[in-house]
């Protein structure tokens, strides 16, 4: 014994005794640990799957080398899955039955996976993938998949944010013919309903395509007038269609690309070429935060493989492995073993290899380890909600020569963002337009503009554009068509108004106009007909006096309007002044009148108290002459001033102001009552609505209008109706008269009205109320992406140009006053006079308030006086006494001595 210590210590040095020891223990750990069977079922040939597969053994290398004291021990068992379908299934069913595997990572494909998913559902074994993303897996409703990625549901949100900040109103998606390539179209529709974006048609291009196939189906797209385009495929598909589109003459300016992260994820794949022909393309790619875990992986990574790039799901692959190594040794103590149940078959029964498919008995454990697992991996926190991983950041890239740019992030909470830091509340701050939401875009062409996202293609027919063929109120549209040459010529205001629109469009437009006539020259219809016309596809449009109506909106888009709106009536006037002998009355309203009286008999008491004070004579008067005179007073300063002035201070000054108020309102009195008798006024035959129902006149309406409908609908009699195409055969309507097959009232828009009564000058009036309506707007087919871009430069016209365009077409029939009256003639009200009346009462308070305070004081004062009187008094009149005493006793001392000598 010391001659083994002898040795080792003069042989080994005492750390390397260490090391021996420790591996010792460790092969026999590795021993005793319990081996947990796992399949994995890959296509080997593949990039992405063999670098997948480095990724799995990497983790679960790294795993143990961490948690060497763990009970329990992944083997890996490999199957190709020859990237087919049906290898797949093979493999799957294989490694069940042969290998009992308690759990299968893979496959690498969506295609691949359904018939592994209710593979493991029948046998309990959870199938773990981080590559099969398409959403329409989760309609297997299968608890045994398990989603270790994020399906393709997840980005639709901000490949929209995308489209609404740029304002684009048509898509078309290219998508892989096959299960990954559709999955994602569902939830792209409904996203795209959401924020009013149309999609235009779906190009479905098979992975078997042939470049000359590829190219037919994007020639085909050229023709369309849509040029924004969403590519949801694979790499290596989308690496021969940007090539392709490249060479047509689809990567140029003007055009829209947008690639999911099917490619956006996998841009270290595709090589230098491929990122030439993507010039200009915006991509939404999985966003994993930086963390020490994916840095320290990455170096690793580029050291192990000659520095080849970590892609996402070679970091999901890695996340996998450790979340199966952590549930398997979390059931360590469960039984992981088949429980097989064969049939009894003959050699003729007909059997499959399912028949005697056996049942893993820890599969329940498994599935729940799986799901509750939670941790930091280096995509992030792995934590499965719903079977799956939840995305919410998306990073949005720039295609360039030089490779991928960050133009921005979009967060499931505030959308589209320059920074990852911003959160909710700095949200507020930002503006949701696309030039403030993301960084400088370089758009394919190498432009810098950004594309408006729809065009006409040159090769596309021109657009035709249906017109009204009308008589009258040629003033909107007037069609005219030359005899010799059949050359046929539209003007009007709204003709204008649409060429000029058109010519301010950020594309050009071709189209013509179409009278919509029959071949006689005649109007073909309403124009309830030639909007269905559009609807039906016969036109492309409407431009015209076309009012926007709800009814007509369900077959056609209209734009803005770009006329006056609102439906009235119109009736002849007549002139005088009704009610002559109490003309006199007219100039001033009941209110003023009450107010002047009112006023009278304030300034009257005000008087009788101030005289009360002043005049004696007047207090000796009898009561009936002191109202008498009073009320006299005030009410004769409406004419005269007395000559007799009047006894009190306070009455003179209150006199000289309402003086004033009088005169004032004298004056205007004066100045109504004139002009109402000497100008001539103007008043409608008919003040209201109702009065035409209960008159039961004819009412006109504009032949082809919706006015007919309205009016039906508030409830004239149709046989009451008359119809007009000109404002020269309503006039003559009007002349003759109810009584005389004529019309006493017309039913029509305001823009109709207007020029009428500007045409014939005081003759006609509006009557209230107005209806509601729209205004004139044009029409299009339902989606049209024209529509918006039309009534952006309406509005924008609207504020420019439309009163010069008006006065173009309506100046020479505006030479006349507008001949709208109003029911009652102009009338001085109390309003216009509060100011005066309030003077005469706060002045008169005032010298009521000075009169009592100075009578107050008159009558101390008097007091006062009075009392000293009568103090002077009392004092002479006691001195008075006590002299007269004295004297009295003086002399009568000498008799009292007398009597008293006497009587002594």
């Amino acid at each position: 014994m010391s001659l083994f210590h002898h040795l080792v210590s003069r042989s080994l040095p005492l750390w390397l005794l260490f090391v021996l020891i420790f591996l010792v223990l460790l092969g026999k750990s590795q021993k005793e640990a319990l081996q947990v069977q796992v399949g994995i079922v890959l296509g080997t040939n593949g990039t992405v799957a063999d670098m997948s597969f480095r990724a799995v053994n990497m983790s679960l290398s790294d795993f143990y080398n961490t948690h060497n004291d763990f009970k329990t021990r992944i083997v890996l068992n490999i199957r190709d899955s020859q990237q087919t379908v049906v290898g797949a299934a093979a493999s799957a069913l294989y490694l069940i039955k042969k290998k009992e595997v308690v759990a299968i990572i893979g496959p690498g494909t969506s295609m691949q996976a359904p018939f592994l998913i209710n593979l493991g559902n029948q046998s309990k074994v959870p199938i773990i993938s981080f590559s099969a993303t398409s959403p329409l897996l989760d309609s297997l409703r299968s608890p045994y998949f398990i989603r270790a990625t994020h399906d393709d549901s997840s980005q639709v949100h901000a490949i929209s944010a995308i489209i609404e900040s740029f304002r684009w109103r048509e898509v078309v998606p290219i998508y892989a013919d096959n299960e990954f390539g559709e999955g994602i179209l569902p939830y792209l529709v409904d996203a795209f309903q959401e924020i009013n974006v149309r999609i235009r048609y779906r190009s479905a291009i098979s992975v078997h395509s042939s470049d000359d196939g590829i190219k037919k189906e994007l020639y085909k797209l050229m023709t369309m007038p849509t040029r924004v385009f969403m590519v949801h495929m694979s790499p290596d598909l989308g690496s021969r269609l940007f090539l392709i589109a490249k060479e047509i003459g689809m990567m140029s300016k003007g055009y829209v690309w947008i690639v999911t992260n099917g490619i956006a994820d996998l841009m270290s794949l595709m090589g230098e070429t491929s990122l030439k022909d993507m010039h200009g393309v915006l991509g939404v790619k999985t966003y994993f935060s930086r963390s020490k875990e994916l840095i320290h992986l990455e170096a690793r990574w580029r050291k192990s493989f000659q520095g080849e790039d970590l892609n996402n799901f070679e970091c999901w692959a890695y996340d996998a492995a450790t979340a199966l190594a952590m549930s398997v040794e979390k059931i360590s103590n469960v039984y992981m073993s088949f429980n097989k149940s064969q049939k009894n078959t003959s050699r003729d029964d007909t059997g499959t290899d399912l028949d005697d498919l056996g049942v893993v008995l820890s599969g329940p454990k498994l599935l729940q380890a799986l799901t509750a697992v939670s941790f930091n991996g280096v995509a992030g926190r792995f934590q499965l909600k719903n079977g799956k991983l939840v995305a919410k950041t998306f990073k949005i890239i720039n295609i360039e020569v030089s490779g991928e740019r960050t133009i921005g992030f979009w967060k499931s909470e505030v959308g589209l963002v320059k920074n990852i830091g911003v959160n909710q509340t700095s949200i507020n701050t930002l503006i949701s337009h696309s030039s403030h939401r993301l960084r400088s875009i370089k758009w394919p062409g190498d432009s810098d503009s950004v594309p408006k996202g729809w065009e006409f293609p040159t090769n596309a027919k021109k657009l035709r554009i249906a017109v009204p063929k009308k008589d009258g109120f040629n003033n909107f549209v007037k069609v005219t068509k030359d005899e010799n040459t059949n050359l046929v010529t539209v003007t009007g205001f709204c003709i204008d108004v649409f060429d000029l629109v058109m010519k301010q469009m950020p594309y050009a437009v071709s189209y013509e106009y179409i009278p919509f006539d029959t071949p006689d020259g005649k109007s073909r219809g309403t124009y309830n007909d030639m909007v269905n016309s559009v609807f039906l596809g016969e036109f492309d449009g409407a431009v015209g006096d076309t009012t926007i109506l709800a009814d007509r909106s369900h077959y056609v888009d209209f734009t803005l309007p770009y006329s006056e709106t609102g439906v009235v009536f119109v009736v002849p006037i007549r002139y005088g002044n009704e009610n002559k002998e109490w003309v006199f009355l007219k100039p001033l309203t009941k209110e003023l009148w009450l107010l002047s009286a009112g006023s009278l008999l304030f300034i009257g008491i005000m008087v009788w108290i101030f005289e009360y004070q002043a005049d004696e004579d007047f207090r000796n008067q009898k009561i009936v002459d002191k109202i008498s005179n009073v009320f006299y007073f005030s009410f004769s300063t409406l004419f005269f001033a007395h000559s007799k002035p009047s006894e009190s201070f306070f009455t003179r000054v209150l006199v000289v102001v309402w003086c004033f108020v009088l005169l004032i309102l004298t004056q205007s009195y004066t100045a109504t009552l004139t002009s109402m008798m000497t100008v001539q006024e103007l008043r409608p035959t008919v003040r209201h609505i109702d009065d035409l129902k209960k008159s039961e006149v004819n009412i006109g309406y504009h032949a082809g209008s919706f006015t007919f409908e309205r009016l039906k609908q508030m409830g004239f009699n149709e046989s009451r109706l008359k119809t007009y195409s000109s404002p020269q055969e309503m006039h003559e309507l009007f002349r003759n008269k109810s009584s005389n097959g004529g019309i006493d009232a017309a039913f029509d828009e305001v823009a109709y009205i207007k020029l009428f009564i500007a045409k014939y000058c005081s003759e006609y009036s509006i009557i209230e109320p107005t209806f509601k309506a729209d205004g004139f707007g044009f029409a299009f087919p339902l989606g049209s992406p024209l529509v918006p871009d039309i009534s952006r430069q309406i509005l924008d016209l609207t504020e420019r140009e439309m009163k010069a365009m008006e006065k173009k077409w309506f100046l020479e029939e505006k030479h006349c006053v507008d001949s709208t009256t109003s029911d009652s003639p102009i009338q001085l009200n109390h309003h216009s006079f509060e100011g005066l009346f309030l003077i005469i009462f706060v002045l008169s308070m005032l010298l009521l308030l000075v009169m009592l305070a100075r009578k107050s004081y008159k009558e101390r004062h008097r007091n006062e006086l009075d009392d000293e009187g009568e103090s002077s008094v009392g004092q002479e009149h006691a001195q008075r006494k006590m002299t007269k005493a004295t004297t009295i006793g003086r002399a009568g001392t000498p008799s009292r001595l007398k009597s008293t000598e006497k009587l002594g």
